[in-house]
């Protein structure tokens, strides 16, 4: 393998009229856009769960069609923002993000919104790699860590920033109004990206890794696909077990390929760099949890201590308050106690702020809840910054499309899997646990019931005296497929931080 230059070596490039804070002001708010629309429907499933007769298995899918495109599709195209300029493909992906969010505002059914949230999630797959790609070409080697550390919290708070701005929206509107302002916002992201960012790109681009692209692209999208509807139809039906076949030959083809191809869209000998293989599983690891919790945890907030909207966004503003500051203070923490420390203590936050709140139960209220939501936004922003910039160091100036494409695939993989995870562990046990009186229920009422919690909970109110039983039997059926969700997710956040403690590198990524 041809070894690969440190980032430090290449000097930055000029930058827009508004220097280096223009940049970042631009690329984040590109980042914003793409983070905030992962989580900002999430405060509108409730009101999908109704308004289009949405099973859970639905607003699984609606939430995450987005994920899987920007996921299956961020690697190949991070790489040809490199070839062809980052910002102009960041700038056409506004423009495809924007057009399909004003469509989805159309949807009068959950499989036309589905497919609208598929090409919003291609237009993000456009411009996310081109966002942190951009601020490490752009910014002098004195600023860089800071300028990545920057981007890493707002990669993070993101997501609340979006949640809070999608709960005002629905104070006054309908869960459509989410889509009229996204739209809004990627006109601002392209002309703010046009007048403030450089267009970088590589000096010497290679011919495009087709087979990588698609490879790569079919495993992450039948991983997923094989998640959800494994809860749906059953483990062991045949396309289920035939969407994980696909899966692991897809992984199994672009290992074989990438190893034999002599310009890989990623190669996978890099993953036998210990910075770069700690940082891809940590970012991974924590954006399925996070994204997880935001999909079933809201729900918590709306139906269980019956938050409007914008009450419950502003009720997980605690974790940006604490992701962004800690997010900063990272890189100082790298420097005095190490990669190493710095990645595990992130993750063990973490998973015991998820733990936390996996113990609660209906009459929990939301003072324990924020407890363990501050707990993990440290461990947030820990183990986000040190894992963007050991992927990010881990390579050269000229594969900083790539290496961005990489923290991104491994951000979007970490939510759709986390959405799909979780998603459908709490569908299981929410159905399993809900009472017997269900079936007792006219039919259609009783497959409401079963289709989602909202649901059942609007039925539920819709049977005046009699309804009081059966809404306490949908709350603590939610509770615990919240909790079942929560355990598991935090076993995969306590084996990455093993992980970490045991093979991540002392100190950040040094190639020659």
């Amino acid at each position: 393998m041809t070894a690969i230059p440190h980032p430090e070596t290449a000097p930055a490039v000029a930058t827009g009229p508004a220097g280096t804070r223009g940049v970042l002001f631009a690329m984040c708010l590109s980042l914003v856009l793409v983070v905030a629309s992962v989580s900002a429907l999430n405060l509108a499933l409730p009101e999908l769960a109704i308004d289009l007769s949405a099973s859970n298995g639905a607003l699984t899918w609606i939430a995450d069609a987005y994920t899987i495109a920007l996921a299956a599709l961020v690697l190949p195209l991070g790489a040809t923002g490199d070839r062809l300029g980052r910002r102009n493909v960041l700038v056409v992906g506004t423009i495809v993000f924007g057009a399909a969010s004003l469509a989805a505002s159309f949807a009068d059914s959950t499989s036309t919104l589905i497919v609208w949230r598929a090409v919003m999630g291609l237009g993000a797959a456009m411009i996310m790699p081109g966002t942190l790609s951009t601020i490490t070409a752009a910014f002098p080697a004195e600023q860089r860590a800071k300028g990545v550390a920057t981007w890493s919290g707002f990669a993070a708070a993101g997501a609340i920033i979006g949640m809070l701005a999608a709960g005002a929206l629905l104070e006054q509107f309908t869960w459509r109004s989410i889509f009229v302002a996204s739209a809004a916002v990627a006109l601002a992201a392209a002309l703010a990206a046009v007048l403030l960012a450089p267009n970088t790109k590589e000096s010497h681009p290679h011919r495009p890794d087709v087979a990588g692209a698609i490879s790569t692209a079919l495993a992450i999208g039948t991983l997923v696909f094989g998640i959800i509807e494994g809860n749906e139809q059953g483990w062991t039906e045949p396309v289920v077990l035939a969407a994980f076949a696909v899966t692991v030959v897809c992984f199994a083809v672009y290992a074989y390929l990438g190893r034999r191809t002599e310009h890989p869209l990623l190669d996978p000998a890099l993953f036998g760099i210990r910075g770069f293989r700690a940082g891809a599983i940590t970012v991974l690891v924590q954006f399925m949890a996070v994204f997880g919790f935001f999909f079933v945890g809201l729900q918590y907030l709306q139906l269980i201590l019956e938050y409007s909207p914008l009450k419950a966004a502003v009720a997980l503003l605690p974790v940006a308050l604490v992701v962004m500051p800690v997010s900063a203070l990272t890189p100082r923490l790298v420097d005095r106690a190490g990669m190493k420390v710095t990645m595990t203590v992130g993750l063990l936050l973490l998973g015991a702020g998820l733990f936390v709140i996996s113990l609660l139960d209906v009459d929990s209220g939301y003072l324990p809840f924020l407890g363990g939501l501050v707990l993990a936004g440290v461990g947030i922003g820990l183990s986000g910054a040190v894992g963007t910039s050991a992927i990010t160091g881990s390579l050269g100036r000229g594969q900083q499309g790539v290496a961005s494409a990489m923290n991104d695939t491994t951000r979007e993989v970490g939510s759709a899997v986390g959405i799909a995870l979780m998603g459908s562990i709490y569908g299981s046990h929410y159905r399993s646990s809900l009472p017997a009186s269900v079936n007792g229920l006219p039919a259609d009422a009783a497959e409401s019931v079963r289709h989602s919690a909202a649901a059942g909970l609007y039925v539920a109110d819709r049977l005046g005296a009699q309804g009081a039983a059966l809404a306490d039997g949908v709350k603590s059926a939610f509770m615990d497929g919240l909790s079942a969700s929560l355990v598991a997710v935090c076993l995969v956040v306590l084996a990455a931080a093993i992980g970490a403690l045991l093979r991540a590198p002392k100190t950040p990524p040094s190639v020659d």
